[in-house]
């Protein structure tokens, strides 16, 4: 007789979990491992600094241990405000080694932002770039100056790169920051970390999009790492000992969980500060590049960078896996005609990143290029460590046909979903419902099975693979004195893919004012107020379309932005 719900399963044995046959799953053991197998293999290569493998575990088992000492631990969150550099990566490994949830903080975000952040992430400490200590020093004014008496200070670590000048971090210095290489050397190399106890335990906290409106903090836990940092090489075909370059910002969804792929297969990191195509091509020829990750906004400089800039053909094969927002076919196709193996993923800050791939199958090589391209700018199937991934309709919550026509929602269930939003139970309740993750993208299912986004249900505008919240840009527009409506939409860009578009209908009294310079005065007022990569690069005046309630209409919008075409590309 079948068991039925309420019927007790019964094993066939009453063994139990013991600590020599079951432990929780954690990506930290990855870098034990690593440093016991190749000790002398490079792990992390910042200009003439170059680690290995055992300088890399002894350095974070002295941030854990340097952390821990001053009482940072389980319930503790740690900040990071730095670009691609070792401290970052160490960061990775050293703050959950002490049991505390690291928070990357993506450094385009401006000071307000940054402090709220901060604050709602509750942050006992902040290690700092020095090139960012500005913004870190601003953004803790601004927490003390809201929260008054009762603010308590964070720790403020400095972060020194000796690819800059001294004078920011002598600044930090001079403020009573401490200096990282300082604190690491309080720190006990042979540090006895301990894995949690519970592989539920958090381990990482992001943020979608700095929204101050409805804060998603992203929360991730041990055992969703661990999965995802075996998925990641897995679905790939890395092999052991492969060279990756840090294109992809490790602030980005704590770079798609490769820190700890990179461990898993005691890989080596190349660190780049600054991306550029030139940096690129550099870094692949003099260190033998095997991956790389990047946006699409970043193939295409790589595709369209002046000959002087590039080293081609390529001396080997570039793997470059690219998600963030859908690549063009064109796009795909000159990477792949320049040697560069793309695959294609998709995925959120909710599912750790990529949890799809669009998987090359050995049919389409006899393909033509452009049609391989097409086929290959599909989201694909779902990741080696995704449990469940499909496309339902959003009003009756089943699965839409595979015909490639009926649109739906895509929606995830399995280890690789966040724990939920930070103190957000509204959220986790909506983003939840039914039993499944619903990532509020819009797509058709294709007869192989195969989803291709069509459409955002939420109004996310994607610029260099960052989100950008439509409703905070125009919640700033509509501050303008002379705003009377406004309604902002993503137009295609030439360089970031997509940048914001304002559709703005004028006070009564400013309609007859030079529309140039008014549009002018409107980015200038929302560069004072927003993440530079925020503020719209174009304004568009005139009445906006609504529904018979009054609603605007977006769609016929971002209809008429995608018909201005794109916004060129600064010849600057």
């Amino acid at each position: 007789m079948a068991a039925t719900p309420a019927t007790k399963w019964r094993d066939i044995d009453d063994l139990p979990k013991i600590p020599a046959n079951y432990t929780a799953l954690t990506p930290l053991w990855f870098l034990d491992r690593a440093a016991m197998v190749h000790p002398m293999r490079k792990s992390v290569i910042h200009g003439s600094r170059e680690y290995t493998w055992r300088q890399t575990y002894d350095r974070c088992r002295r941030l854990a241990s340097a952390l821990a000492d001053r009482s940072i631990g389980p319930g503790s969150t740690v900040a990071i405000i730095a670009p691609n550099i070792p401290a970052m990566y160490e960061a990775h490994f050293g703050v959950p080694m002490c049991g505390a949830v690291l928070n990357c903080v993506n450094i385009r975000l401006n000071a307000p932002t940054v402090a709220f952040l901060l604050s709602h992430s509750q942050s006992s400490v902040i290690m700092v770039d020095q090139e960012l200590f500005t913004l870190a020093e601003e953004s803790l004014r601004l927490m003390e100056e809201k929260a008054g008496s009762s603010f308590k200070r964070p720790l403020l670590i400095v972060i020194g790169d000796h690819t800059c000048p001294p004078e920011s971090l002598n600044i930090a210095l001079s403020k009573g920051a401490v200096e990282y290489e300082d604190f690491l050397a309080t720190g006990d190399p042979n540090y006895p970390w301990q894995p949690p106890a519970d592989e539920w335990q958090s381990i990482a906290l992001g943020y979608t999009s700095g929204t101050t409106a409805s804060p998603k903090g992203v929360v991730l836990h041990h055992r969703g790492a661990y999965i995802m940092a075996l998925s990641n090489p897995l679905i790939w075909g890395m092999q052991e000992g492969s060279v990756y370059l840090w294109t992809l910002p490790m602030f980005h969804c704590n770079g798609w969980c490769f820190p700890w792929s990179l461990a898993v297969l005691s890989g080596t990191s190349i660190c780049l500060r600054q991306v550029s195509a030139k940096e690129v091509y550099s870094k692949i020829v003099k260190y033998k590049v095997t991956h790389f990750c990047a946006a699409p906004v970043v193939l295409n400089t790589i595709v369209n960078a002046p000959k002087e800039d590039t080293i081609l053909p390529l001396p080997h094969t570039v793997h470059v896996m690219t998600a963030g927002a859908a690549p063009p076919p064109s796009v795909l196709f000159s990477m792949n005609q320049k040697g560069f193996r793309v695959a294609h993923t998709y995925g959120l800050s909710e599912t750790y990143g990529p949890s799809t791939i669009c998987a090359w199958k050995p049919e389409w090589d006899s393909l033509p290029p452009e049609t391989q391209a097409k086929l290959n700018a599909r989201q694909g199937v779902r990741y080696t460590g995704m449990e469940q991934l499909d496309v339902i309709d959003t009003q009756t919550g089943k699965p839409v046909p595979a015909d490639g026509k009926t649109a739906g929602e895509i929606v995830f269930r399995g280890n690789m979903v966040m724990k939920g939003y930070l103190k957000n139970p509204e959220a986790n309740k909506e983003t939840f419902a039914g039993g499944w993750f619903h990532s509020g993208d819009i797509a058709v299912k294709h007869p192989d099975n195969y989803i291709e986004i069509k459409d955002r249900s939420k109004d996310v505008i994607i610029s260099g693979g960052e989100n950008i919240s439509s409703v905070e840009v125009e919640n700033v527009v509509y501050h303008h004195p002379a705003v009377l409506e406004a309604s902002v939409v993503a137009r295609p860009d030439e360089r970031w893919q997509e940048s914001p578009c304002a559709f703005v209908t004028l006070k009564s009294g400013y309609e007859k004012q030079d529309q140039n310079k008014l549009a002018q005065d409107i980015m200038r007022f929302c560069r004072e107020k927003l993440p530079a990569y925020w503020v719209p690069k174009s304004v568009v005046f005139g009445p906006l379309p609504k529904t018979a309630t009054g609603k605007i209409q977006k769609h016929i919008l971002r209809t008429k932005a995608k018909e201005m075409g794109p916004v060129p590309r600064s010849r600057l």
